[in-house]
């Protein structure tokens, strides 16, 4: 409950209003709550739009990952929040991820496992349902292309090694990454990822399509089998 019911933002001193923080000074300024704040523009007849902002926050323990993951309906469940306010929230989250999307769609070369996490971060966090990628490389391991193979459920996703192969052999690839997250957040490889990392592996080798790596997703960090020694 607010203690002063009847203080809105507008009763702030204008340095502690979001809006004229941020004009006042930088938008590096604004905490997650205040950047929310402005975002949904208004709170309740009880709490302001930055506690509306900090109830969301705590709620998903301060994590904008795990915000990033909340459907409309998950968002409404928090006071003040309705349709309108949480479609906002989605599509801000959704900008910010698209411009990260954006900064590595530069043609890269890769040379480490930790590049290829940086190139396909924006793709395969704050998912809840489990995706699989290919990237495909030149003969000096520049990325050609990143391509989306399947997408399932929270525990898995059917893979076909001969879509991987069709994409591959389109763009005349010289190399494949393969790619796909675990939403549960456990890095370890399954033994069907084991499986199908060789299977997929041998069948490259007949049309002499090397498979470079193959890394587990987790909002939090990556699992390479070719770090750990066992492609």
């Amino acid at each position: 409950m607010n203690e002063y019911p009847n203080l809105t933002i507008k009763n702030w001193a204008e340095e502690d209003r979001p809006r004229e923080k941020l004009m006042l000074k930088g938008k590096a300024s604004l905490s997650d709550a205040e950047l929310i704040a402005i975002i949904i523009g208004s709170g309740t007849t009880s709490l302001t739009a930055v506690e509306v902002a900090k109830q969301i926050l705590n709620g998903v323990e301060n994590d904008l990952n795990a915000l990033a993951k909340l459907s409309v309906k998950e968002l409404m469940k928090f006071k003040g929040i309705g349709e309108a306010k949480a479609i906002n929230i989605i599509s801000a989250l959704e900008l910010g991820r698209r411009k990260r999307d954006s900064e590595s769609k530069t043609k890269a070369k890769i040379s480490s496992s930790e590049e290829v996490y940086t190139i396909m971060k924006p793709h395969l966090t704050d998912l809840s349902h489990e995706e699989f990628w290919v990237i495909l490389l030149s003969r000096n391991n520049t990325v050609l292309k990143k391509q989306q193979i399947s997408s399932g459920g929270v525990s898995g996703t059917v893979v076909d090694p001969k879509i991987i192969f069709k994409v591959a052999l389109e763009e005349l690839s010289s190399g494949i990454i393969l790619t796909h997250n675990h939403p549960s957040g456990n890095l370890k490889p399954s033994e069907a990822d084991k499986s199908l990392t060789e299977k997929i592996k041998k069948a490259g080798q007949a049309l002499d399509i090397l498979v470079l790596d193959h890394l587990i997703f987790t909002d939090n960090g990556y699992y390479s089998f070719a770090d750990e020694g066992i492609l």
